[in-house]
């Protein structure tokens, strides 16, 4: 790891999580945004994610493609729940890991947070479609709960096509008013 790799990390990192937290902020969980990814920072993320780190794309993507796996994602998600892949577990029925809908206050962090890393990657060719794109190219292989990813859908759908202040609007009320989706 190099220091130059550890700032464009560290940077990039905390570019993104000021991003979640204002987003968060917007949608009405300032809280949850205060607390977005402070698992990066430990040195079983950090360290990986500075080896890594291009400033363009997820470090964990040059962690998979050198080691086969991210030893950073996996410590990531499974202390993140505003990740879908967070949520799965054993069926016993089934003898499957089967993904779990997702509590509702968790799909808007995860909205927040898709939105953000967006903005972080491509910058200044930022479009409100991007999130949606994003997530659209991986729909058939993604294993999340249908009704999580109907809703994640929705939002990123009303995003592209209202823009964000329509869309974090929408938001903030309909977690005011319900419990669920």
């Amino acid at each position: 790891m190099s220091l130059k790799g550890a700032l464009i990390h560290f940077r990039t990192i905390t570019k993104h999580r000021h991003k979640v937290i204002a987003h968060c902020a917007r949608a009405g969980i300032l809280g949850q945004g205060l607390l977005h990814d402070l698992s990066k920072y430990s040195p079983t993320e950090f360290m990986q994610g500075a080896k890594f780190s291009t400033g363009t794309r997820s470090p964990n993507e040059g962690e998979r493609e050198t080691y086969g796996y991210s030893k950073a994602w996996l410590h990531h998600k499974g202390r993140n729940r505003h990740h879908f892949e967070y949520w799965t577990d054993y069926d016993p029925v089934t003898k499957l890991i089967t993904p779990v809908k997702m509590p509702l206050r968790y799909v808007a962090e995860m909205f927040c947070d898709r939105v953000a890393a967006s903005k972080i990657y491509r910058k200044k060719d930022y479009k409100d479609s991007d999130p949606l794109d994003y997530f659209a190219k991986a729909k058939g292989r993604r294993v999340i709960h249908p009704e999580t990813s109907d809703f994640l859908e929705k939002l990123l759908i009303m995003l592209s096509e209202k823009g964000e202040d329509e869309t974090f609007g929408f938001l903030r009320d309909y977690l005011k008013h319900n419990k669920d989706y």
